[in-house]
């Protein structure tokens, strides 16, 4: 039977910051994003309280601002290996986030087969709109999520992996048989059937790529 790995994005294939991090250091706000950041992972706000405030925020977003801010992102090594191993096994492999299409949607150039995440409008944001917050994801979206991709690839819920870090993959990690904490908190310590620390995304990889 073909596995389906999934993936989260801020703090697990970027360890240390998030997508609204990154763009916030092109645009000058950090300290602004660094308290959402704090926020959101806490569970003192909830990811379309979240949207919200970051388009708001965005006003002034451009492509260039995303495409410096991905490009110069601290991912781990090995994405790219590792996405190419689950194919040649052929087995699929899906990134799961919270955060913008317009930035998560860019890993399937590395080779993943599925980028799902928040969808927000194209560029520029209008600084008077109201952010359609039925595209939001929420933590309990990824599990949805899962299960549509497991009627795509024709899977259950037994074979599939899920990889992360923090508060918003408590729910996936609860439904999954393997899972593994890549520089995981104290939110998902207790419940990853593995935990990984360290900068090479194969090695946490390598957790579960034979069980």
């Amino acid at each position: 039977m073909a596995r389906l790995h999934i993936f989260d994005m801020d703090g697990t294939l970027m360890p240390g910051t998030s997508a609204g991090m990154e763009i916030a250091r092109q645009i000058g706000m950090t300290a602004e994003f660094r308290e959402l950041d704090r926020a959101l992972g806490s569970g003192e706000i909830d990811s379309p309280h979240f949207a919200r405030q970051a388009y708001r925020m965005w006003s002034v977003l451009t492509e260039r601002h995303v495409a410096t801010a991905f490009a110069g992102a601290p991912w781990l090594t090995g994405i790219r290996e590792v996405w190419a191993d689950i194919t040649a096994r052929g087995d699929h492999c899906a990134v799961v986030s919270l955060s913008p299409d317009f930035f998560v949607t860019r890993l399937r150039a590395w080779g993943v087969h599925e980028a799902r995440a928040s969808v927000f409008p194209t560029f520029p944001f209008a600084p008077d709109a109201i952010l359609d917050l039925s595209g939001i994801l929420m933590p309990e979206s990824k599990v949805a999520i899962a299960d549509e991709l497991c009627a795509r690839y024709g899977v259950r819920r037994d074979d599939c992996v899920a990889y992360g870090d923090s508060l918003s993959d408590t729910a996936l990690f609860g439904v999954v048989p393997l899972s593994v904490a890549v520089n995981g908190d104290d939110h998902v310590s207790g419940l990853a059937t593995h935990a990984y620390t360290g900068s090479d995304l194969r090695e946490a990889y390598a957790l579960v790529a034979e069980a």
